[in-house]
């Protein structure tokens, strides 16, 4: 990796399957920033994360400089905690709005709160506000587990055509109902449902501008040299084709590079094997990282700073 690879991105997305190491090359992408002197902050958003084990220190889910790492901030994002924001900015308008026509108590938010796809749309709109905001030169995004991921990104246009459905709906509502003239107000609401659901849209359209923006969104996929880890980010890339995001670079991780047995020997000529295969497919592309297995976990500063300087070589500049 070169750091003009990354000269305009203020997000970088971190993806792969569960197991490869995605947390800890995401960890060492964001110590490299920081030690350039750019004021970075590290998020997850994996169901369980483990950002305060690698660093061996509490980060929790609020932004907080992570002890011993000079512009390093860390956030472990919960779904609680996405909700509780998400009902915060939307629930007192919502529940004006239906308190218009009905009688409801205020718990019909929290119902609202969990219909399928709000935390996930809400999430991506609370990272785009992290980046967004000016506090962090850089934003660096653990993403969850592929499956997860892939969930996620699709999200926002799910949510789009749903909301788009919804005003057809409440338009059709307020017609028969004769209630609605061409403002659609609402005897009580300062605000219409309409204009909720327009807000909403395009909130989720940002989200979707700013993720397939490929210079400010930079996009790095991790994965091991292995059959399912192969497999598995042929189906990514394609995703990732489909909804329009340039992934720019391919870390394999836990390569064998020195064999001294029998064992190593097996597992380097398997590596080889499915190197080759990543590498006949996508060097053209993408640039493809090596990072050996290593003989110890990786933990600490100390730690995370060694896999940094093999994302990044002195030489490459």
């Amino acid at each position: 990796m070169q750091d003009r690879d990354f000269a305009k991105s203020k997000l970088i997305m971190v993806g792969g399957k569960g197991g490869v190491g995605k947390t800890t090359c995401s960890a060492a992408l964001a110590y490299h920033f920081a030690q350039r002197g750019e004021k970075t902050l590290l998020i997850s958003s994996d169901p369980t994360p483990s950002l305060s084990d690698i660093f061996e220190t509490s980060i929790g889910d609020k932004e907080r400089r992570i002890r011993g790492v000079e512009n390093l901030y860390g956030l472990e994002i919960s779904s609680e905690v996405i909700l509780q924001r998400w009902k915060e900015k939307f629930g007192p308008e919502i529940y004006e709005v239906v308190s218009a026509f009905s009688n409801l108590d205020y718990d019909f938010v929290d119902y609202i709160g969990g219909a399928p796809g709000i935390e996930e749309e809400y999430m991506l709109h609370t990272i785009l506000e992290l980046v967004e905001g000016g506090t962090y030169r850089r934003v660096v995004w653990d993403t969850a587990p592929a499956g997860h991921t892939l969930r996620l990104l699709h999200l926002p246009q799910l949510f789009l055509n749903h909301l788009e459905a919804a005003a057809r709906f409440y338009m059709n509502l307020y017609g028969t109902l004769g209630r609605i003239a061409n403002t659609v107000r609402l005897r009580k609401s300062k605000k219409t449902i309409l204009q909720i659901i327009e807000g909403w849209k395009d909130l989720s359209q940002r989200v979707l501008d700013f993720i397939r923006n490929s210079e400010e969104t930079a996009c790095v996929i991790v994965t091991i040299a292995e059959a399912l880890g192969v497999r598995l980010t042929e189906r990514l890339l394609k995703d990732f084709d489909d909804f329009g995001l340039t992934v720019g670079h391919l870390i394999v991780n836990n390569l064998v590079q020195q064999a001294d047995c029998d064992f190593h020997r097996q597992r380097q000529a398997m590596n080889r094997k499915y190197l080759k295969s990543l590498r006949d497919r996508y060097e053209k592309r993408m640039a493809l990282i090596e990072v050996p297995l290593l003989p110890y976990e990786v933990r600490g500063a100390k730690r995370i700073a060694q896999v940094a300087a093999v994302l990044f070589p002195p030489h490459a500049g």
